[in-house]
């Protein structure tokens, strides 16, 4: 088997992705990477089929899917190459690679490594307080409702493919954000063992968000209805 892969979802990261690329190849140079982008309109897919470095892969999809539907399918790539590990990162800078180095000394220790913004304080320190309002708010939702404490909307995270089954990874109904904390919650309930890491997440500098407001309703909607679903133990 192969030891980890690195994957990355793209939309209209430009002004970001060649930075990324090239601080994780140069403190990891023996991973590989994996891009999958939604057919950008800003000049994305262009700069990716111009790369040679064979330690970087690529797909270009055909339309813009969602998020959560393209990590489904960097997990299912990860699966079918037979990869150990699997580190999934953003690519709007917001991530920071020299955190790659903690998921490596941790990963095979356990099931899942996760990323957690609000065990720093201050850790959203520069975000708008639109964002940090729902960010904070589907925090405590999933908390209360789901009983979940974990950082569980966030997508810089570590998964020992070795230990989790690929049909619970990729149970989640979700295609977009709702993705993030609906996968979380469906391995915490199978019982693998998640261990968190704190990390500062500073506001994207670069491009725009995204994320738009239904996502955020829907977000909101689905963990209503999926605290019925743990009452009745159905997670589909």
């Amino acid at each position: 088997m192969k030891y980890c892969l690195i994957f990355i979802p793209t939309y209209n990261e430009i002004n970001n992705i060649d930075n990324i690329l090239k601080k994780i190849r140069n403190l990891y140079p023996d991973i590989d990477i994996l891009v999958i982008d939604d057919n950008s309109s800003d000049g994305t897919v262009s700069f990716l089929k111009s790369l040679s470095d064979k330690k970087i892969s690529h797909i270009i999809r055909k339309k813009k899917d969602g998020i959560g539907s393209a990590h489904k399918d960097g997990i299912n790539y990860a699966y079918n190459h037979e990869y150990n590990f699997l580190i999934t990162m953003d690519a709007d800078g917001t991530h920071e690679p020299e955190s790659i180095e903690t998921f490596i000394k941790l990963m095979d220790q356990f099931d899942i490594v996760n990323t957690n913004r609000f065990i720093k304080k201050n850790s959203l320190i520069d975000w708008p307080l639109t964002r940090k309002i729902f960010t904070y708010t589907r925090y405590y939702l999933n908390k209360i409702l789901l009983g979940v404490s974990l950082d569980s909307s966030g997508a810089f995270r570590s998964y020992n493919l070795k230990k989790i089954k690929k049909e619970h990874l990729i149970m989640a109904s979700g295609n977009s954000y709702s993705f993030f904390w609906e996968s979380l919650f469906i391995l915490k309930e199978k019982q693998y063992k998640i261990f968190e890491i704190p990390i500062n997440l500073p506001y994207r500098k670069n491009g725009s968000s995204k994320i738009k407001l239904n996502d955020i309703i829907l977000s909101f909607i689905l963990i209503i209805v999926f605290f019925f679903k743990r009452i009745l133990k159905i997670y589909r």
